[in-house]
């Protein structure tokens, strides 16, 4: 009973799932959910009696379910900084720099001064291979200290929040959960193969419409216990 604008598309099986819209991966979370028996999170109503299943709407979200749901964008920094505090990306091995060792991003070395690699610009060069998107295995590079992969760089990630550019100047100081909606733009984090090191570093915020999908974009699930 599920219907997806695009179901989305892999380089390979180990690959991230991309080309994904927000509301589509709000709709998977949902019929994972029911696969596995959980509760699912999504809703076309705020009493919570119709699960979310097609068109593109924004749901209800009942944050007391067990199921799978996207992360809230204070959850996704979380958990990219791996434990970590004051970081830029997330280890704590390097001096707050970047190279291709440590992820999948689109080097420009001589503009950013903590970039290692790329020099005038260029794509990972390990995986800048059989035509776009140039994607790289999960686990290719290693995890942060929360045993997260790929938490900078590879593809964004969308966050189940609106977004709204000044929100954490009056934001809950204990895990918020975005500001009220409807607005325009969800949140998208962690930066992409396709662009710089700016973008992948663990507190770059970025946005875009939800029905948006592109070679850069997938999702990482989370679940409430």
């Amino acid at each position: 009973g599920y219907g997806y604008s695009n179901t989305g598309s892999g380089k390979a099986t180990n690959h991230p799932v991309h080309t994904v819209n927000w509301f589509d991966v709000v709709k998977w979370c949902n019929a994972r959910s029911q696969k596995d028996g959980l509760t699912p999170v999504y809703y076309t109503d705020a009493g919570f009696t119709t699960v979310y299943r097609t068109n593109e709407i924004a749901p209800f979200a009942d944050w007391s379910a067990n199921g799978f749901r996207l992360p809230t964008e204070a959850e996704w920094e979380k958990a990219a900084r791996g434990g970590a505090a004051n970081t830029r990306f997330p280890w704590t091995d390097y001096t707050n720099k970047i190279s291709w060792a440590k992820a999948n991003y689109y080097g420009q070395s001589n503009t950013y001064s903590y970039d290692l690699d790329g020099g005038s610009g260029a794509y990972h060069p390990t995986f800048a291979t059989g035509g776009t998107p140039y994607t790289s295995p999960v686990g290719y590079f290693a995890p942060n200290g929360y045993g997260l992969y790929d938490m900078s760089g590879n593809v964004w990630e969308w966050c189940s929040d609106w977004y709204q550019g000044n929100y954490y100047a009056s934001s809950p100081a204990s895990d918020p959960r975005g500001p009220t909606g409807p607005l325009t733009h969800r949140v998208l984090r962690g930066g992409t193969w396709y662009y710089y090191a700016n973008y992948a570093r663990v507190a770059d915020r970025r946005d875009y419409v939800p029905d948006y999908e592109y070679q850069s974009i997938g999702f990482r699930g989370a679940r409430g216990l």
